[in-house]
């Protein structure tokens, strides 16, 4: 799984950062997303696709995602 973000799209809702902290964090200017690692092992593909689901901007997208 690649995960790629839109932070122009980002309103800064945070979803993403309280389901998967450890791939998504949030500038502390703006609360714009931050991508921490753009390919995270398969134990946190779930959380990621959570936040991607639930981002109310649709700023994440996946590649490779089965």
């Amino acid at each position: 799984m690649k995960i790629t973000v839109e932070e122009e799209k980002c309103c800064g809702a945070g979803q993403c950062v309280l389901i998967a902290p450890e791939v998504f964090d949030q500038r502390e200017d703006d609360g714009i997303v931050v991508l921490l690692d753009a390919e995270p092992p398969a134990e946190r593909h779930d959380a990621v696709r959570e936040s991607a689901d639930v981002c109310p901007a649709a700023a994440i997208h996946l590649d490779g995602d089965e």
